[in-house]
């Protein structure tokens, strides 16, 4: 292997993929995507829920709000832009 391809293997490495759901659409090209995790807290061994928003670019406008969607890390896009949208898991179902 070469030395670009190393590198190109090590950056696909390190890419997080995160589950959550579309909050907002708000935006262009932006989704605010919030993941939500169980973890035990360390000093008092009870679980703790967590709420992240990440934004996201979806460059197709695709994800709307309510939808699940995988996302993955990427190079900084805007100011608060880390994610890109990689797939819809499933779409929001109307009531």
């Amino acid at each position: 292997m070469t030395e670009t391809q190393e590198q190109t293997t090590a950056e696909q490495r390190q890419r997080r993929v995160l589950l959550g759901t579309v909050v907002s659409d708000k935006m262009e090209k932006t989704i605010v995507v919030q993941v939500q995790r169980r973890f035990k807290h360390p000093r008092y061994r009870k679980y703790v829920s967590e709420r992240i928003r990440y934004k996201a670019h979806d460059e197709n406008n695709e994800a709307k709000t309510g939808d699940t969607v995988r996302i993955v890390s990427c190079r900084p896009l805007s100011r608060d832009k880390r994610w890109m949208l990689q797939a819809v898991v499933e779409k929001a179902t109307l009531v």
